[in-house]
């Protein structure tokens, strides 16, 4: 039996949840899709998540939310973050931060369980434990019997990214990069049946940079004066990627990039 996961990348403003809101749902039911992760660190303002943010992209059709870098930039999300088992935080932050470091989710149809993690990297971040350590817990500490596993790793470096995906080759179903916005062309399954793809791109607007307003990048990078970096509204497009994994040895099969442009009125 083949499961369908769709992993979509960053989540940025009021864009990325408008093409989401438009265009998932039918996403899912075309493709046949079993189960929705969907990083969401960027959808509030492009910084943080809400409560009520976190309600919608539920209500849009995702399954399990993940975080990265800005998990605490809305402390109101604190509570969401402890209560919810349809959230995680990033598994390689200090033991005293608040929310799970990974959960299991039901598929759509409800016949089967898949395990959902997300860790940030080290490489021109933040200093964090080693995810490579973390990983390794992790899917320690996972049930034996889930042997679907979805990790979402937020970072920086491509090369660090691409060891991740080495490193667990064979013990993940798909390791899917966040964080740099910008799609990559690698996706492919790993010898040993792990779908990877060094970053999905970001759910929003693509008519800026990395999500925000150009002419304030621009002006700012052209000046050396301070600009206020508004997030942009045009072009919205959701990106991610599309695994096919056995739901028997958890291995995948394909794994396909996904990249639906959303109505220009969007955001």
């Amino acid at each position: 039996m083949a499961v369908n996961i769709l992993c979509v990348g960053d989540v940025v403003g009021p864009a990325g949840r408008g093409v989401l809101a438009d265009r998932l749902e039918g996403l899912i039911t075309e493709r046949g899709i079993d189960l929705v992760v969907c990083n969401a660190e960027n959808a509030a303002g492009g910084s943080g998540l809400t409560p009520q943010m976190f309600e919608k992209l539920l209500h849009y059709g995702v399954d399990v939310v993940t975080m990265g870098d800005h998990v605490y930039r809305k402390q109101e999300l604190i509570p969401v973050l402890r209560d919810s088992k349809r959230i995680v935080r990033p598994a390689n932050l200090l033991p005293g931060a608040v929310g799970r470091r990974w959960t299991v989710a039901e598929t759509k149809s409800g016949g089967n369980r898949v395990a959902v993690t997300c860790l940030l990297g080290q490489m021109f971040m933040k200093q964090n434990d080693s995810p490579f350590t973390a990983v390794d817990a992790i899917l320690g500490e996972m049930p034996s019997d889930v042997v679907m596993r979805v990790i979402d790793f937020h970072a920086e470096a491509s090369s660090e990214k691409i060891a991740m995906g080495w490193h667990v080759d064979g013990r993940a179903s798909v390791v899917f990069g966040t964080h740099t916005h910008i799609p990559t062309a690698d996706a492919r399954v790993l010898p040993r049946g792990t779908a990877y793809i060094s970053d999905v791109g970001m759910t929003g607007p693509y008519d800026g940079v990395l999500g925000r307003r150009k002419d304030r990048v621009l002006q700012y990078m052209t000046t050396s004066m301070p600009a206020r970096f508004d997030v942009a509204k045009g072009d919205p497009r959701l990106c991610g990627v599309l695994a096919t994994v056995s739901a028997e040895t958890g291995r995948a099969r394909a794994i396909e990039r996904i990249e639906i442009r959303g109505r220009t009125d969007e955001g």
